[in-house]
């Protein structure tokens, strides 16, 4: 399952959950989602541990009973300073699923959705599942093929659109993605 249809394995295994677990791991979502933008990263959450150019934040969200982790980094553009993204790898409090949240800055073309390239191979996109006040967000069930690329892969690039011509790449380290998603509680 690639990048693209990984997306549409995310919508169909949420509709599935029921019961308690689903608000609990949509706090979750949220609070890491805040945990990880720029500028806010450094306020909430603790660093547990480094892997590389990757960071386990750990944080107990309202609600939830339970401490949760998340493996994270925040690139900004090369060409715009004020662009920001940041990449959230984690595992439900289920253990069932392994999510990617990428937190892109709010003015993307929605509709194109957010493109990678790992090595400068294309691999997909994944549409915008929403926008909150500080960005708007991709989410991706990580699948064992997309995991093994991104283990194996030594860069990774996210493209957002402000137009349908118009492209803005992210640069992402993968060193210690690896290292970090196994340690990942």
């Amino acid at each position: 399952m690639g990048f693209s249809k990984s997306m549409a394995g995310l919508a169909t295994r949420l509709a599935r959950r029921q019961g308690t677990r689903l608000p609990a791991l949509f706090s979750l979502l949220a609070a890491i989602g805040l945990l990880a933008l720029p500028g806010l990263a450094h306020a909430q959450g603790a660093v547990r541990s480094v892997h590389g150019d990757w960071q386990i934040r750990c944080d107990t969200p309202p609600g939830a009973q339970t401490e949760q982790c998340a493996l994270i980094q925040s690139v900004v553009a090369e060409d715009r300073s004020n662009a920001g993204l940041t990449v959230i790898v984690l595992k439900t409090a289920d253990q069932k699923s392994r999510l990617m949240r990428v937190v892109a800055p709010l003015g993307v073309l929605l509709p194109s959705g957010l493109g990678l390239k790992l090595d400068n191979q294309d691999v997909g996109r994944a549409g915008f599942v929403r926008c909150l006040p500080n960005g708007c967000v991709a989410e991706v069930v990580m699948d064992d093929k997309l995991l093994g690329q991104l283990r194996s892969a030594k860069t990774a690039t996210f493209i957002i659109f402000e137009t349908p011509e118009e492209g803005i790449g992210f640069p992402l380290s993968l060193n210690g993605l690896g290292e970090g998603y196994d340690k990942l509680p």
